[in-house]
């Protein structure tokens, strides 16, 4: 526990500085996804990606609605635009009752009477200069079912599901409106925030009684210029009043009314409307609205006949029968205008010159399918969340991860909080704000990875420079990560010593010449330096052919002396493959002794002003020596201290001698690693218990019965001279019987 504590605190503390300015960054991103900032560029960016949202969609092309569009070719075969009333009517009565659609929405106002029939000039001379002459007023009267085009258009009009478009404007109150959608009264007392217009130009009145219904066709651009969404109702004074594509779907809906719904339990005196509803049959039909009672336009296409979210037919193709019948039965018509010079293009996210009469389509798609992209009113909580879950994945993440896994990290966290964004608009309809978010990833991506190379990628490199000469790449990359844990300080700690020397190496020396012992050795020394590093050691240094390593420092290693009991295993069965290639080139064959030992010991940077080194001091590093060069008195590869056997007892040893090595007075037990328990057979622990019985007879002093073991030892093991070194000592013991109080331990007087 205590130790959980101490890693948890140098965690805080190593991070501590890095979450404390990230929590800062994701603090302000916070105030600025709850409006308390007023931030244009982030706005701009939300509209950025608001426009990607609508890009991205691929055409859908929606057979319900059609458009009838006055065309270049429809200007060229009726005559230039306006048209005559009567023309109108007649594209009225062809779509009625001979095509039999659902309802028709005119993207045209007609606010001004129709006296190109000449009919207003004749009755005027009827009445004045030809009022004495009966027989010309009476047949002037007889011209007006032809001649008063007006009054053919509201005849054509009179109880058919058509619905008229107007304008509102600031200061031109022109015609006459429609009558209200619904008015002040009928909102209960409540307040409702909508677009207001003082002045409007309307329909003239015949045509406006004549017709089921009207609506405005204004659109609103957002301050850029593009056309993103628009206002469903209007208010005029008193009343509120629908728009030309909310009126046309109503009528083809069978609806008569509107009525604005508001979110439940809010104030009586201001309320939040939440949807306006129709009131359609079998079910109503509620349109969610955003705020001003707008709705976003959900673009099905790029706009125009190629645009591939509607069906245009020219409109002089419906005058003259030419389009087959099924194409509009029982479709929702818009009448509208893509000629160049009829002024009735927009800007919008996906065309610069997009037809506004299908942004009307557009809207009475989405009524139709109950489908509305729209801001919810829960947008802000939303990316308050959002900006409070991903800044802290971020600050955690991006200063736990290393610069590659960051990386990938930040990606993987920016393609989730984009994809999420995109489904939302697509499958769900909502558009969330993103833009605070993005720029929280971005801030607090470059803040990290610059923290990262400014402070701990510098660390890094000064960590490997200072221990890479000495430890395993691996083991400098985990010093790297918490750089500040580690340093060249001397300080004490409990570590395994391993030292390791090549036996006759005189021998070896003169045997080779100067380049092939100098291949010979860097073989050697390369073998075992490589096996030191992967078992986590730490190479100190090469005394000519001796290699000095420990174990524990300056990485803790809890297993410390099970690594380097391991790790000399290792080094002797290396040599026997070395030596398989060095008597193949004709070298001498290669022998090696290894002392190990643990204690508690110096380590650090030690040396002088001129050069210094990361090393290790104390009485268990002389032992280790020692033990090192007494591996030949007992024609051992292996020994190891008593402190070792007891940190490391995985492995099957077998004592061979307590000894007084020279330098200490204190005796110490040595012992011979075998290896681990698998890797002993019957016969090797036959031979373990044979000694461990000839060893207790020794120290015992009982002579005769110790030889007769180590005699059939020696018969069955001749290859080893441990036997033979045993025998001798109880030789001299007889010729020289030791002490009373002799201990059984061998004194050795030289290194």
């Amino acid at each position: 526990m205590r130790q959980l504590k101490k890693n948890l605190q140098s965690f805080v503390i190593k991070h501590g500085a890095r979450w404390g300015f990230g929590l800062f960054i994701t603090i302000i991103a916070c105030a600025q996804a709850l409006g308390y900032l007023n931030n244009n560029a982030l706005d701009r960016l939300d509209i950025y990606f608001y426009d990607l949202r609508v890009k991205v969609q691929a055409p859908k092309m929606d057979q319900r609605i059609v458009i009838v569009d006055i065309d270049e070719k429809s200007l060229a075969e009726t005559g230039r635009f306006p048209w005559s009333r009567h023309v109108v009517a007649d594209l009225v009565n062809k779509l009625i009752e001979h095509y039999h659609v659902k309802a028709i929405g005119f993207d045209i106002q007609f606010s001004e009477p129709d006296l190109s029939s000449g009919y207003s000039t004749l009755e005027s001379l009827a009445k004045t200069d030809f009022k004495h002459l009966p027989a010309v007023q009476e047949r002037v009267a007889n011209l007006k079912s032809k001649l008063d085009y007006d009054g053919q258009f509201a005849k054509a009009l009179e109880n058919k599901p058509v619905v008229l478009g107007y304008s509102f404007s600031e200061k031109i109150k022109k015609g006459v409106l429609p009558a209200p959608a619904f008015e002040i009264s009928d909102l209960n007392g409540r307040s409702l925030l909508a677009k207001q217009s003082p002045g409007y130009e309307g329909n003239i009145a015949q045509l406006q009684s004549a017709a089921r219904a009207a609506g405005f066709f204004n659109e609103e651009v957002d301050a850029d210029g593009i056309l993103r969404s628009t206002p469903l109702i209007v208010q005029h004074r008193n009343g509120f009043y629908e728009s030309l594509g909310l009126a046309t779907v109503k009528v083809a809906l069978g609806a008569t009314k509107i009525r604005p719904e508001f979110v439940p339990n809010t104030s009586k005196d201001y309320g939040v409307l939440e949807s306006l509803v129709l009131n359609t049959q079998p079910y109503e039909t509620r349109i969610p609205v955003d705020t001003l009672i707008k709705v976003q336009i959900d673009y099905r296409g790029t706009g125009g006949p190629d645009g591939g979210g509607f069906k245009y037919i020219s409109a002089t193709d419906v005058l003259h029968k030419r389009v087959p019948v099924s194409e509009l039965t029982q479709r929702i018509i818009l009448v509208g205008t893509t000629a160049p010079g009829l002024n009735d293009l927009r800007a919008a996210p996906v065309n610069n010159q997009f037809p506004g009469v299908e942004a009307h389509a557009n809207i009475i798609a989405s009524v139709l399918d109950n489908h509305f992209k729209h801001n919810p009113d829960y947008s802000d909580a939303f990316n308050l969340v959002q900006v409070i879950i991903i800044g802290i994945m971020l600050i955690v993440g991006l200063a736990i991860f290393r610069p590659l896994v960051s990386i990938l990290y930040t990606f993987a966290i920016l393609a989730a909080t984009i994809s999420f964004n995109f489904w939302a608009y697509r499958s769900a309809d909502l558009v969330l704000p993103i833009a605070t978010t993005l720029v929280l990833i971005f801030i607090l991506f470059i803040f990290n990875l610059t923290w990262g190379y400014w402070f701990e990628f510098r660390q890094g490199r000064a960590m490997a420079n200072l221990f890479g000469e000495y430890v395993a790449p691996e083991l400098v990359e985990v010093m790297s990560e918490d750089p500040q844990n580690y340093s060249m300080e001397g300080e004490k700690r409990e570590l395994t010593i391993l030292f390791a020397d090549v036996r006759g190496f005189t021998s070896i020396s003169e045997a080779l010449e100067a380049n092939a012992l100098r291949e010979y050795i860097n073989i050697y020394l390369t073998a075992m330096s490589n096996l030191i590093q992967h078992s986590r050691g730490t190479l100190d240094k090469y005394i000519g052919d001796c290699v000095m390593a420990f174990w524990g420092a300056p990485i803790y290693l809890p297993d410390n002396a099970t690594r380097a009991v391991h790790t000399a295993l290792m080094m002797q069965k290396t040599v026997i493959k070395l030596n398989a290639e060095f008597i193949a080139r004709g070298w001498p064959s290669l022998q090696m002794g290894i002392g190990l030992n643990t204690g508690e010991v110096r380590v650090g940077d030690m040396g002088s002003k001129i050069r210094r080194a990361y090393t290790v001091m104390g009485d268990p590093v002389n032992v280790a020596s020692r033990l090192e060069g007494i591996t030949k008195e007992y024609g051992v590869g292996i020994l190891v201290g008593e402190a070792t056997k007891a940190a490391a007892p995985e492995f099957v040893y077998r004592e061979l001698d307590r000894v007084r090595v020279k330098g200490k007075n204190e005796p110490v037990a040595i012992f011979e690693p075998l290896g681990l328990p698998l890797d002993i057979d019957n016969e090797t622990n036959a031979m373990l218990d044979q000694w461990h019985q000839a060893l207790a007879l020794f120290r015992a002093q009982q002579w005769d019965e110790a030889t007769v073991i180590l005699h059939e030892l020696h018969r069955t093991h001749p290859e080893s001279s441990l036997y033979e070194l045993m025998l001798s000592h109880i030789d001299y013991y007889r010729r020289n019987p030791p002490e009373p109080n002799w201990d059984g331990v061998t004194t050795y007087k030289t290194k």
